[in-house]
């Protein structure tokens, strides 16, 4: 309760001093930079970007912002993203580092898992730090020098070393916990300590679910709001784009082996989302005056599909013709249950799954929509992409002869046509 007593009075600007309280002045009044990479503007900066309608930024406790909202501004969010390796995690950082903010990568892999990260801003705003998930200490000396925490870590698949338990549940509560010690005792004076926290898990959490994955997201969900009870979850559906790991597999799948195996013929119905909007959300959660601390956003596209039309929606874009194999629920689930089986029986490694995740296939075994009375992008200021065209134009890579040609395509076309 002494935490979100004294966030909220740093929220409060009755409370801060006149100088204080006239930079978020100047900071609420600022023009707000567009979601564009600099140098594109129009439809070329809308095309790349999320079609965020961005809000007039009414500050968020102590933040001062300096310059005119460019990378090599000052925004005052310096944000400790875990996970920023990941897939959401290159767009997140990208859209925060472009209006000036500092964002610090906690990683633990290699020192070439975040180079692609460090040119997104400018000189010194991207701070690589090693850390280890499981030793507190490590993750103490990342949230000491931000305010501002965005949880992104996630597991799709178990391995021998993580399992869905440890990486969806306790450490996203280890995280909140961490990050309610440092909003009571601020270590770094000058970045007032943690005062916002951004849990990112999935649409269809529930502990009821009969995925693995969606339990313990949905407990990782309690967990930090045990701990931290202003933080914002966001719940996005299954994500499209460049990297991601629907659309690709299934584009491999099919290019490898001539068709595509669908769970009960893709009847389920889901929203899936373009991954730049989910992090434009995220990023206008934390331009708003605190209205989203405590809420919880269901981020879903604004078309529904079945299994099966996204699946044509990918054969059209790849330019091949569309071959299914009809698997049943119970079939599937029979193919991918060994690997589950045997996965801390055997001492190697088991291969990665990809058509056949059981977890995925139990997700997709019933409808995955957007709840009727949740928050969602409009409550953020997002008008969300729809698939169609540019956010799936990642996958003419796999045509068959180039990206001019294809299986289904009888003429060269025109670059322009592209």
């Amino acid at each position: 309760m002494q935490a979100a007593a004294w966030r909220r009075h740093l929220l409060d600007h009755h409370h801060l001093s006149p100088t204080t309280s006239a930079a978020i002045a100047a900071f609420r009044s600022a023009a707000q930079p567009a979601l564009a990479p600099q140098g594109l503007a129009g439809a070329d900066g809308a095309r790349y970007m999320s079609s965020a309608r961005a809000p007039a930024v009414k500050g968020s406790g102590t933040l001062v912002r300096k310059g005119t909202g460019g990378r090599s501004s000052v925004s005052g969010i310096v944000a400790a993203v875990f996970g920023a390796t990941g897939f959401l995690g290159r767009y997140l950082v990208q859209q925060l580092a472009k209006m000036g903010s500092q964002v610090l990568v906690p990683f633990r892999g290699s020192e070439d898992c975040h180079r692609h990260l460090k040119v997104m801003g400018d000189l010194g705003q991207i701070v690589p730090m090693k850390y280890n998930p499981r030793d507190v200490d490590s993750i103490k000396a990342v949230m000491a020098k931000s305010n501002v925490v965005v949880n992104l870590i996630g597991r799709e698949y178990e391995t021998r070393n993580y399992g869905f338990e440890e990486v969806n549940h306790h450490m996203a509560g280890q995280l909140a916990m961490v990050a309610t010690r440092y909003s009571m005792i601020p270590i770094a004076k000058e970045h007032g300590g943690i005062m916002r926290f951004i849990q990112v898990s999935c649409l269809g959490a529930s502990p009821s679910s009969e995925s693995r994955l969606l339990r313990t997201k949905a407990a990782g969900e309690e967990s930090v709001l045990k701990e931290f009870p202003e933080a914002t979850i966001m719940r996005p559906a299954t994500m499209i784009g460049t990297e991601d790991r629907i659309l690709n597999r299934w584009a491999q799948f099919a290019k490898n082996w001539g068709f595509l195996p669908l769970v009960d013929g893709g009847s389920s119905k889901i929203q899936p989302v373009y991954v730049i909007d989910v992090a434009g959300a995220i990023v206008n959660s934390l331009k708003d005056d605190g209205t989203s601390m405590g809420k919880t956003y269901e981020l879903g596209g604004p078309e529904i599909y079945t299994v099966h039309e996204l699946a044509e929606l990918m054969y059209e874009t790849i330019r091949e013709w569309p071959r299914y194999v009809n698997v049943p629920l119970p079939v599937a689930r029979a193919i991918a249950s060994p690997r589950e089986m045997l996965l801390n029986k055997v001492p190697f490694p088991l291969p990665t799954p990809s058509i056949f995740n059981l977890d995925q296939i139990n997700a997709f075994s019933t409808d995955n929509l957007v709840s009727k009375d949740a928050l969602t992008f409009e409550d953020l200021g997002i008008v969300p992409h729809k698939l169609k065209g540019y956010p799936v134009e990642y996958l003419i890579s796999y045509r068959k002869g180039g990206p001019a040609f294809g299986s289904t395509a009888s003429e060269k076309m025109r670059s322009s046509e592209l």
